[in-house]
């Protein structure tokens, strides 16, 4: 038996289910350990190392390994968990910038995006989001953060590094086709995740005239970091760097070490 898969995780599972779907499709018996090294949200894709069997045991040595992702951030709109499966943060259209002609699209040039990206290159240290498993007090944050307390806590911090980010282009997506993609991939999610509260408050926003803009400005990126950097999290700080909310519409994992997503 080997002593690793990379596997392609889908929108819309947990880890654990990608890896019970592993163990499935294999045939591995259920007494034989299995174990995933590094976590990919729900809402993300792309490559999963999970280990099997004596290799569980070597998990820490894998989680270290540098990553690659594909990344679209969606600029004027923000969520609390920083991607699609959050309830939306009202407020915070993009700053002294007029609609330009009749699509109602606020846009921000390349060039200034461009510059805040190279700004978010290097070394810093950074809250874990607070929809995360990090454990705090016995229990993962997004516990503390769904009963209100996460007021009572010390955030955890960890040290990253963005070792580059590649601006790959931009497109402009209508709030109809917005909403229908919200919509596509919440509905793949399993378990307890608010979808209802999220799904009505996207709607709140997008079809209930919560904002005036018509069209949405969508950037793609390709980002080469260490272990442990939150592409959510570059994305909301994309947004504050440009004074606007800012949120991942989509992440795939496209390399792990020197694995890559065939």
């Amino acid at each position: 038996m080997p002593k690793y898969f990379f596997v392609n995780k889908l929108i819309g599972q947990t880890p654990l289910e990608a890896l019970e779907h592993l163990r499935h499709e294999k045939g591995i018996d259920s007494s034989v350990p299995m174990t995933y090294a590094g976590r990919l949200d729900p809402m993300a894709e792309g490559l999963l190392l999970i280990l099997i069997g004596d290799e569980c045991k070597m998990k820490d040595q894998y989680l270290g390994l540098d990553k690659e992702y594909e990344v679209e951030i969606l600029l004027g709109i923000g969520s609390d968990t920083a991607d699609v499966l959050g309830k939306i943060i009202q407020g915070g259209q993009i700053l002294d910038v007029r609609f330009e002609n009749q699509r109602k699209t606020q846009k921000i040039s390349e060039e200034i995006i461009q510059k805040q990206l190279n700004n978010l290159v290097g070394k810093r240290t950074e809250k874990y989001p607070a929809y995360s498993s990090k454990p705090v007090n016995g229990k993962p944050l997004f516990e503390h953060a769904k009963s209100g307390s996460l007021d009572d806590i010390e955030m955890p911090k960890k040290e990253i590094e963005v070792y580059s980010i590649d601006f790959l282009g931009q497109q402009e997506i209508s709030k109809k086709e917005l909403m229908k993609i919200i919509i596509e991939r919440i509905q793949k999610v399993k378990g307890n995740f608010r979808q209802e509260e999220i799904v009505d408050s996207w709607k709140q926003v997008i079809k209930a005239g919560g904002t005036t803009q018509e069209y949405f400005q969508v950037i793609k990126l390709k980002v080469h970091s260490s272990s442990g950097a939150y592409m959510r999290t570059l994305a909301e700080k994309l947004g504050e760097s440009l004074g606007i909310h800012a949120l991942a519409l989509s992440i795939k994992r496209t390399k792990i070490g020197d694995f890559i997503l065939q």
